[in-house]
Parts: C-alpha cells; structure tokens; sequence
C-alpha cells in the first residue's frame, strides 16, 4: 500500500503498532540492536551512580535514541537492499556498507559526547566528597 492512498490508510493509533512491530522484530532479530540497548542501559545506570544533573540526563537520553534509531534505519537499508538484490552485488554491498558506516560514525561521536558528559560529572561528585 502507498501511504495517502485511497481509504485504506492506517490511522495513526495503527501506524504506531505498526512502529512497534518493528521495534520488536528488530529487537528479536537483530543483534546489534540488543547491543545498543544494553549500552543504552549501562548509560542509565552509570548515570544514576554519578548523579547526572537534568541536561546530562537529557543528553544521553538523546544520545541513546539518536543511536538506536540510526541501527534501525541502517537494519531497514540492509533489509531492502537484500530484498531487491537477493544474489551478491558490488553495488548492494556498498550501500549496506554505507549505511553501517553512518550507524558507526554516529555511534563514534556519541561515545565522544558521553565521555564528556560522564567524565564532568565525575569530576563534579568527587570534588563534592
């Protein structure tokens, strides 16, 4: 189906169920978005053991969601990418590559980000002993 066409169009209470069916079938499926969940939980944890203030917080939720969102658009990518060629091309290849490059690099500045969001704060809790 096409979205905006005819009456058949979901409503926006089924276009969510739709997101989460995705959600959980990228979950069950694919590994890297069980990484990056697990990494989105270390964040929170360590967050809470460090006492980041609301911005940081914000921060990393941020973060968190920018991540997990990149892997899924890189999982969808791959997915149409083996749909529409099944056997192996040079061309196939590039744009899986490409699209996880996109996840990587992302994930490489957000590292960057939590670094410094986590490093300050415990700078902050060890100066306040």
């Amino acid at each position: 189906m096409i979205p905006g066409k005819g009456p058949s169009h979901p409503s926006f209470r089924r276009s969510f169920l739709f997101a989460l069916q995705g959600f959980r079938t990228a979950i069950s499926q694919e590994r890297n978005i069980k990484v990056m969940l697990g990494g989105a939980l270390f964040a929170v944890v360590l967050g809470i053991i460090v006492r980041l203030d609301p911005v940081s917080w914000a921060v990393v939720f941020v973060c968190c969601g920018v991540v997990l969102a990149a892997e899924l658009v890189n999982t969808a990518v791959e997915t149409v990418v083996d749909l529409v060629s099944p056997e192996f091309h040079p061309l196939a290849g590039r744009a899986k590559d490409i699209a996880a490059a996109a996840s990587w690099v992302l994930s490489l500045f957000v590292a960057l980000a939590g670094a410094c969001v986590y490093i300050s704060a415990l700078v902050r809790l060890i100066s306040s002993l």
